[in-house]
C-alpha cells in the first residue's frame, strides 16, 4: 500500500486499456455499479468502435493492480442548443472576435479510482485529472481544445471532487438545468453538466 506521499506519475504507469490490460490486471473495481459495469463490460467496445478511448494507471509496484480508469471522447459545446445563462458563463474568458457557434472540448465518459485506494490521501483522481488538463494544454494534444466537460452524477460527493478540482456548473443551479431540459419536477436530475476552461484555470 502507498503512503500519503503517492504520486501518479512517478508510482505508476499510463496504459491504453485495451484487452491485453484487461486480461492482465486483477478486475477494477471502484464500488459503483454503473462504473463497474461500464469498464468491466463496455470499455473495450467504446475502443474499439472508436466511441471513448479508456486509460489505465496501472501500479509500478504491483502491475496486476489498476489504480484509476477514464475514458475519453471528443466533443463540442454547441451554443445553439444552449441556454443564454450558460452561453454567457462559458465566453466570459473567450475574446470576443473569437466567439463563434461552438467551442471544442474533451468529454471525461469515465472516471474510477479502485475502491482499496479512494478516500486515503492518494488523490488519485484528482491527479489523473490534473494529467487531463496539462495534457490537453501540452505539445502532445493532437486538436484544438478550450473546454473540458462531464455530466458528474448529481451527488454532493462526486459534485464536490470536480468543483474542488476547477469544474464549474455550466447552470448556476440544479432548477435552471432541470428547466432548460424541459424535466418536470418529479423527474430527478441524475447528473450535472460542468466543465473546465483550459485557457482561465
Amino acid at each position: 500500500m502507498f503512503d500519503s506521499s503517492f504520486n501518479l506519475a512517478r508510482d505508476a504507469v499510463r496504459l491504453p486499456y485495451v484487452k491485453e490490460v484487461a486480461e492482465h490486471c486483477a478486475p477494477f473495481y471502484c464500488n459503483d455499479k454503473d462504473l463497474d459495469d461500464f469498464f468491466q463490460n463496455d470499455a473495450l467496445f467504446y475502443d474499439t468502435e472508436l466511441l471513448g478511448k479508456t486509460y489505465a494507471w496501472v501500479s509500478a509496484e504491483n502491475t496486476s493492480t489498476i489504480l484509476g480508469l477514464v475514458t475519453l471522447a471528443n466533443d463540442s459545446l454547441k451554443l445553439q442548443h444552449l441556454a443564454k445563462s450558460a452561453i454567457n458563463r462559458l465566453q466570459r474568458g473567450v475574446p470576443n472576435a473569437k466567439r463563434g457557434i461552438n467551442f471544442p472540448a474533451v468529454l471525461i465518459g469515465r472516471l474510477g479510482v479502485a475502491s482499496d485506494y479512494r478516500g486515503k490521501g492518494f488523490n488519485i483522481g484528482s491527479q489523473i485529472l490534473d494529467f487531463i488538463k496539462d495534457w490537453f494544454r501540452s505539445s502532445e494534444n493532437k486538436t484544438g481544445c478550450r473546454f473540458i466537460v462531464v455530466d458528474a452524477y448529481n451527488n454532493p460527493h462526486t459534485l464536490h471532487f470536480y468543483e474542488k478540482n476547477g469544474f464549474k456548473p455550466l447552470y448556476k443551479s440544479e432548477q435552471e438545468e432541470r428547466e432548460f431540459l424541459e424535466l418536470g419536477d418529479s423527474k430527478p436530475l441524475e447528473t450535472r453538466f460542468l466543465f473546465f476552461d483550459l485557457k482561465r484555470q
